[in-house]
C-alpha cells in the first residue's frame, strides 16, 4: 500500500510538473537550421506556437537587433502569409566586402492571408541573414505575436545570464565559433593547389603501385621459366635411367 501511494503521488508531481512546464515553453523562438556561426551567413526559423483556444495567430513582427545590424536579410515565401519587410537608416554604415551599406533590415511582419496559425498548431517563419557579427555571442529578436480577437503579446524580455527565464522572453539565437570559410559553413572544398597535390600524391602511388605488380609479374615469369627448364632435366635424366 505504501508503495503504491508513492508511485501515485510521484506519477501525480510529475503531472503537474509537465503540466506547469507546458505554457513556460510555448513560446515563440529563433533557432537555425545548421549552424549559426560568427562572421558567416545562416537560415533561421521563427517558431510560433499558438497559445490560445478561442483565437488563431494572423501576425508576427520580428524586429531586427540594432546593435548588430543584418546587411543581407531575405524571407522565404510561407502560403497562407503576406510578408513586409521594413528597411531603416544605419546610425553607422556597415563595410561589407569594400561596399558601404547605409540601411538595414529592421524588421519583418508576416500577415496571414486566411486563417493563421489556429489552437494547437504552430507555424515557422524562415528568414536568411547575414553577415552574422563577429563579436558577440547572441542575437535577441524582439517579437510581436497578434491573436485574430487583437490581443498582442509582446515576446520582447530580453534573458539574463544565470537568471530565471522571463515571463514572455524574446527569441535568441545563440552564434557559435567561426566557421573556416566566410559563409558560415565548414570549409569542405579543398584550394586548387591541394588538390593538385593530392592528385599528384595519388598518381605517383597509382605509378608505384603499377610498378611494383609488374616486378611481381616478372618475378614469378622468371620463376615459371626455371622451374619449367628444371622438370625438363628432370624429365631426361629420369629417361636415360630407365634406358641404362
Amino acid at each position: 500500500m505504501n508503495v503504491s501511494r508513492i508511485a501515485i503521488a510521484g506519477g501525480v508531481a510529475v503531472s503537474t510538473a509537465l503540466l506547469l512546464a507546458g505554457p513556460a515553453a510555448a513560446h515563440v523562438s529563433v533557432q537555425p537550421q545548421g549552424a549559426a556561426a560568427k562572421g558567416g551567413y545562416a537560415t533561421i526559423n521563427f517558431k510560433v506556437p499558438n497559445e490560445r483556444d478561442n483565437a488563431s495567430t494572423v501576425k508576427l513582427e520580428v524586429n531586427l537587433p540594432t546593435d548588430h545590424p543584418l546587411a543581407s536579410v531575405s524571407a522565404q515565401a510561407v502560403p497562407g502569409w503576406k510578408i513586409d519587410i521594413t528597411k531603416s537608416k544605419l546610425a553607422k554604415p556597415l563595410d561589407v566586402h569594400g561596399k558601404k551599406i547605409n540601411e538595414a533590415v529592421s524588421k519583418v511582419t508576416w500577415t496571414a492571408d486566411g486563417s493563421g496559425i489556429a489552437p494547437g498548431y504552430f507555424q515557422q517563419f524562415p528568414l536568411s541573414v547575414g553577415q552574422l557579427p563577429e563579436d558577440a555571442d547572441q542575437l535577441v529578436f524582439k517579437a510581436l505575436q497578434t491573436y485574430s480577437n487583437k490581443e498582442v503579446v509582446r515576446w520582447i524580455e530580453e534573458p539574463t545570464e544565470g537568471g530565471e527565464e522571463p515571463e514572455s522572453p524574446a527569441p535568441v539565437l545563440a552564434l557559435t565559433a567561426p566557421a573556416e570559410d566566410a559563409h558560415g559553413g565548414a570549409a569542405d572544398d579543398k584550394s586548387g593547389d591541394d588538390a593538385k597535390a593530392e592528385g599528384s600524391t595519388a598518381s605517383a602511388g597509382e605509378a608505384s603501385s603499377s610498378s611494383a605488380d609488374d616486378s611481381t609479374a616478372r618475378v614469378l615469369g622468371v620463376i615459371g621459366i626455371v622451374v619449367g627448364i628444371a622438370g625438363v632435366a628432370f624429365g631426361v635424366l629420369a629417361g636415360r635411367r630407365r634406358t641404362a
